[in-house]
């Protein structure tokens, strides 16, 4: 019985998951949402008080850091484990970004005066595909890795199945043999290339970017520890986020796929 509620416990959470993140897409480009990134029904004010605006999307960039920061260390993935199953780590992880990206969305506080935006249809359409195609990356590069290992479906199947679980491996796949974390590249593309930028969408953009680099940094630090000269070859024959041309196709012996 007991596996078999960590397994409803990993689906439920998936698709709570999956679905925030189908959400986020579409607050970001304001389609078919009630509460978006520029129009909120929920909105404290009209957006003429920037300053209460700012402190609160600012506070709510800064949640989702940090609940995506302080979940992701071992030690807190340590302390979980001494009450719920450790199939159960990642899942917990997607039910938390699950309610800490729909709090955002929620709670955003519009700040629609326009920074940029563009009249000319083709740039416009352009702009908005280039967008939309970074999160289509996003979702294309999770199963570079291992989309259901990453989404927390892999563990909890195999605890119901009474399967060993095995870490990832270490392994040379498609993309990442020219950015280390296509994943967040994609976010990048996605966060910024928009074909109308306010103010609300450019401080998301901008927390978020300083989210991502504060986080692949502790990542990273993970990874050594855990790989040690395998992955440091990778970070010195590989760019980050976008592929450096001064390398030899960016190309290295491995990469590597823990989360």
């Amino acid at each position: 019985m007991k596996k078999l509620l960590v397994l409803i416990y990993g689906i439920t959470n998936y698709n709570l998951g999956s679905a925030a993140l189908i959400y986020l897409v579409a607050f970001l480009f304001n389609i078919y949402v009630p509460v978006s990134i520029d129009s909120s029904p929920l909105a404290f004010d009209d957006g003429t008080n920037l300053a209460l605006a700012t402190a609160i999307n600012t506070g709510l960039i800064t949640l989702f850091g940090l609940q995506h920061s302080i979940m992701a260390r071992p030690a807190f993935k340590n302390w979980l484990s001494r009450y719920l199953p450790e199939a159960a780590e990642r899942s917990t992880f997607m039910i938390a970004t699950a309610i800490v990206t729909f709090a955002l969305c929620l709670f955003w506080q519009p700040m629609p005066a326009i920074i940029w935006q563009a009249e000319n249809a083709i740039v416009y359409n352009s702009l908005l595909v280039i967008g939309l195609a970074g999160w289509v990356l996003v979702f294309y590069s999770t199963f570079l890795i291992n989309h259901f290992d990453l989404f927390g479906l892999r563990q909890v199947w195999l605890y119901f199945r009474g399967e060993e679980y095995t870490h990832l491996p270490f392994k040379l796949s498609s993309l990442y043999k020219y950015v280390r974390h296509p994943i967040m590249t994609g976010v990048f593309i996605g966060i910024w290339f928009s074909p109308v930028m306010t103010v609300g969408h450019l401080l998301f953009a901008i927390g978020m970017s300083i989210y991502i680099l504060i986080g692949v940094y502790h990542e990273e630090k993970d990874l050594v520890r855990n790989f040690g000269e395998r992955y440091l070859s990778y970070m010195r024959s590989t760019a980050k986020f976008f592929p450096a041309l001064s390398r030899t196709g960016g190309k290295s012996r491995g990469i590597v796929t823990a989360r």
